[in-house]
């Protein structure tokens, strides 16, 4: 049985991804982020026989010879490790692009030389900017409207010049916001059910009128084990979305309604992105996933949204998790 690693295994989507390996009967490698506390990040959360299932190894892909030392043994590397939070992009941009760009350069740079079977790099939908076309396909045009869109654009672009110079078997798994537990607060759904769940009525944002395409964690995870394992995925870019669109203020008044609560919306100006930077509209279009790899939301549509809430929203209540957060404040 091949060996998977898999980097950013500590973050939100990753230590999800790893369970459904885990369970699936794969054999992973997780590639967490080294810190002195001697952490895992998420997979701290995962049950003892997902943890005990998994090789951990620390470190940080900014490093060419820990990826590649990481990387041996492998058969393929799912590339999750980024910086992603888009207001900290703005205060730390060379972060970013050391992280993101030159880390995926490592990842591919190192899978070329060990002759790597697979490597699928995760991108996101904040690359195409604000919809010029709806729903939005692969060939959409790439926008990026902030330090952290532009620099995974960069590492997309890394990524696939190495498949067409080196026929590296890469390819991009494209997923649009995801959502569910674990997620950071910087991000709108963990930031409304919070602030909710510790008793207040009154929901501190930025904007309400973007709108997104969400897509709840399992099936993001499911996509990304689909883009590993289709053989038809070598050499392409591939959505992973709901195909479906709602806007942030509708997608809080359906919170409120999932935890029965009554919502007023306050807007806070340092939760705004600047004007140029906001990606106003996201709305996936999911038919390349369909017909390549045989790949659908089971959280699709409105009622698949609403489920999806449900879930998310019953973890954050929990208390325990909730001491996770700072509901109370702003997090960059």
């Amino acid at each position: 049985m091949s060996k998977i690693l898999v980097t950013g295994s500590d973050g939100f989507i990753g230590s999800h991804l790893v369970e459904q390996l885990v369970r699936a009967g794969r054999d992973v490698r997780a590639f967490v982020l080294y810190n002195s506390f001697d952490s895992w990040g998420w997979l701290d959360d995962a049950p003892n026989d997902v943890r005990s299932s998994i090789e951990v190894v620390m470190g940080d892909v900014r490093d060419p010879i820990f990826v590649r030392r990481s990387l041996k043994g492998c058969d393929s590397v799912l590339h999750l490790a980024a910086l992603i939070g888009i207001p900290y992009s703005y205060h730390a941009s060379d972060s970013y692009v050391d992280v993101n760009v030159r880390g995926t350069l490592n990842v591919v740079q190192a899978a070329r030389d060990l002759g790597l079977s697979k490597v699928v790099v995760t991108s996101t939908s904040e690359v195409y900017g604000t919809a010029q076309f709806v729903p939005i396909t692969e060939d959409h045009p790439l926008v990026g409207q902030s330090p952290y869109a532009a620099t995974k654009i960069g590492a997309d672009q890394i990524a696939m010049s190495y498949y067409r110079s080196f026929e590296t078997p890469v390819a991009i798994v494209r997923p649009f916001n995801t959502y569910g537990p674990r997620q950071s607060s910087r991000a709108v759904i963990p930031t409304v059910i919070a602030q909710l769940a510790k008793g207040t009525h009154v929901v501190k944002l930025g904007a309400t009128k973007p709108t997104r395409d969400f897509n709840f964690v399992t099936d993001t995870a499911r996509g990304i084990t689909a883009v590993l394992d289709s053989a038809k995925s070598v050499g392409e870019v591939i959505n992973i979305g709901s195909n479906f669109e709602i806007s942030v203020g509708d997608t809080v008044a359906m919170i409120a309604e999932v935890m029965g609560k009554n919502v007023q919306i306050e807007c806070e100006d340092e939760r705004l992105r600047p004007a140029k930077s906001e990606v106003e509209r996201l709305w996936a279009d999911n038919a390349k996933a369909k017909c390549l790899l045989g790949w659908a939301p089971e959280f699709a549509g409105r009622d698949g949204f609403r489920r999806g809430l449900s879930i998310t929203a019953g973890w954050f209540v929990d208390p325990q998790n909730q001491t996770r957060y700072r509901a109370d404040r702003y997090t960059v």
